[in-house]
């Protein structure tokens, strides 16, 4: 036998098997208890592909490792379905009538019509109108053919009783080949328990014709909702309902008025705060949730570590029991529980926001988020710094990591070992550590003003410039009322120094050189109109000019000194008031390091 078939086997199953296996709990759907994504079209179409005899994919099944109980004995595990769920959900709802829940959770059975008589290119297959519902020739559900009590012979009489004008052979022909759908067979893959996930996703890569990939959260999340001893199915509910209220709050009266048991649950009163909750800095997904959850009670960030964890894996000597399984529920239970409590996550939120992060634009990185949440947590339960300097931890840690990118590249490794170096080290040093080697005079003089030297205007660079602002109350440029974090929420609001349309007459037609980040400013509208397509020159000499006559004719500032201030905190040197567009590329360098200098000032005030 080959290395390859060590890993997995092939098998052949009949429809009517794995139903039946999947109603025993032999094979466990973990999406069952998620939103069905697919449309009734889709279902329709898998429906009549396996009428016509058309190949409709493998199944992937991973078979769960045996667990060695607490008393000595093992437990088989279950077989999970990793690939498929969406195919053999539409068939439990098409032909066994089980109730699936939409997009919007709600519980509903998507029906099938079926017209026997169809021949040629007519539509044999439909999803159920109420012309079909009234029309003698469709029937209008074919889940009541597949009924354990239903009789054949009986069903077509009484058919061809209400169309006598029918062809009975064609109408037994197409009626026999459609309850023959429960002889159709499906392949499956069949993986060993052995396999890491590693594997386990590179076998998935190759087998899955549209090249999809899985992820470690999407194995823990399938673990989870497999899980029947420590409370899983719930606390898979509670993710999901987690990250959905923090989208939609109004969801919130649909959990209670259609999930009773959750509403039970030691999590319901745990997220009720959300249905109030209309922010956006931090709306997590599950792979967020998870990993935060895991991160900070576990000191671990891969999430393959958790899929073991959770099957009780002893990382020692190899085997799978109980005990670890358990206390792995029990941990990560208590991690769910931290990140959804509302002082936690709306304190975390609110450093955030006060180190000048008001707006969801301004943030580039979710697994920065991620991490600087689990810091938080960390730091909440341990007490090594004081309750009230863990803001100010927060802030300077997130700022770091966004200026450096340190969650960008291979973030879950890079989140692994600064886990590691906060155990080992201990918060302060670990910090100190990280600032003196990220953080040096080269990262500020150089680096930083380098990276400022881009056309994104997402760039983390830049939107850490705007925090700076934002955090220093600054006055948008020319404005003496409007403040920049005024205008963050306001599209469009960001505008050119040098205009666009002036760089372009004078020969700057690249789109990646007039759109540089350091020509940008906030400006109100009032102060935009002022200023159209003039020269800087022009336009700032006119506000010079309003200093002395009092006349409003390019901004709102009437006061020289004010008007030179507000030019530094906008980062502008006051030689903008001479400059034309021969100067332009040397203000963009002399802007660059005035914003580089900025951002320095503002991390070493939070």
């Amino acid at each position: 036998m080959s290395a390859s078939y060590d890993k997995y086997s092939v098998t052949q199953y009949s429809v009517s098997s794995i139903l039946g296996y999947i109603d025993a709990g032999d094979i466990a759907i973990p999406e069952i208890q998620r939103p069905f994504v697919w449309k009734a079209s889709q279902v329709r179409d898998l429906i009549d592909s396996l009428y016509n005899g058309y190949p409709t994919g493998y199944l992937i099944i991973w078979q769960n490792p045996n667990v060695r109980l607490k008393n000595g004995k093992e437990a088989s595990g279950k077989k999970v379905l990793i690939d498929g769920q969406q195919r053999v959900t539409a068939l439990m709802t098409a032909i066994s009538g089980h109730k699936i829940l939409t997009e919007n959770y709600e519980e509903k059975i998507i029906k099938l019509a079926f017209n026997p008589q169809a021949s040629g290119d007519e539509e044999r297959f439909a999803v159920p109108s109420s012309a079909h519902i009234n029309s003698k020739v469709w029937i209008s559900d074919i889940a009541e053919l597949f009924k354990p009590n239903f009789s054949q012979r009986k069903f077509i009489n009484q058919y061809l009783a209400d169309n006598p004008e029918a062809d009975g052979d064609a109408v037994e022909q197409a009626i026999t080949q459609l309850i023959s759908i429960r002889s159709c067979q499906l392949g499956a893959i069949i993986l060993v328990a052995q396999l890491d996930i590693s594997e386990v996703t590179e076998i998935f890569v190759r087998i899955n014709s549209q090249g999809k990939r899985l992820n470690e959260a999407d194995f823990a999340m399938s673990k989870i909702a497999a899980d029947e001893r420590y409370g899983g199915n719930t606390l898979r509910k509670a993710i999901d309902y987690f990250c959905h209220l923090a989208v939609e709050p109004a969801f919130y009266n649909q959990i209670e008025n259609s999930d009773v048991e959750f509403m039970e649950s030691q999590y319901a009163s745990k997220l009720k705060w959300l249905k109030d909750d209309n922010g956006d800095i931090y709306d997590p997904s599950y792979n967020d949730m998870l990993r935060v959850s895991f991160m900070h009670t576990f000191g671990r960030a891969k999430l393959g570590d958790l899929v073991s964890l959770l099957s009780g894996r002893d990382f020692i000597d190899r085997s799978f029991k109980e005990e670890i399984a358990e206390d792995s529920f029990n941990k990560l239970t208590a991690g769910v529980l931290n990140f959804m409590n509302q002082f936690n996550f709306e304190q975390f939120v609110l450093a955030i926001q006060s180190a000048g992060f008001i707006s969801s634009k301004l943030l580039n990185s979710q697994m920065t988020l991620d991490f600087a949440y689990t810091l938080f947590l960390i730091l909440q339960k341990t007490g090594e710094v004081p309750k009230i300097e863990i803001k100010k931890c927060i802030q300077k840690w997130f700022v770091l990591s966004t200026l450096t990118s340190r969650y960008v590249g291979s973030p879950e490794s890079q989140m692994d070992r600064d886990l590691r170096g906060i155990v080992s080290k201990g918060v302060y040093a670990f910090f100190r550590e990280n600032e003196e080697s990220m953080l040096s005079d080269a990262f500020w003089d150089v680096r930083l003003v380098q990276n400022l030297e881009t056309s994104s205007i997402n760039s983390p660079f830049f939107n850490t410039y705007i925090a700076a602002q934002v955090f220093k109350s600054d006055r948008s440029l020319l404005s003496n009322s409007s403040k920049v974090s005024d205008l963050i929420s306001v599209a469009g609001d960001v505008h050119h120094i040098f205009p666009k349309a002036y760089l372009k007459r004078n020969g700057f037609e690249d789109k990646s050189t007039y759109n540089q980040v350091a020509n940008y400013a906030y400006l109100d509208t009032g102060v935009n109109i002022s200023v159209g397509d003039k020269a800087p020159s022009e336009y700032f000499n006119e506000a010079m000019k309003q200093c002395d006559d009092k006349k409003l004719v390019a901004g709102t500032i009437t006061d020289r000194t004010e008007l030179l201030k507000n030019l530094e905190l906008n980062s502008i040197p006051q030689s903008i008031v001479n400059m034309t567009a021969s100067d332009y590329p040397s203000f963009l360098q002399q802007r660059r390091v005035m914003m580089a200098k900025k951002i320095k000032d503002y991390y070493y005030s939070l």
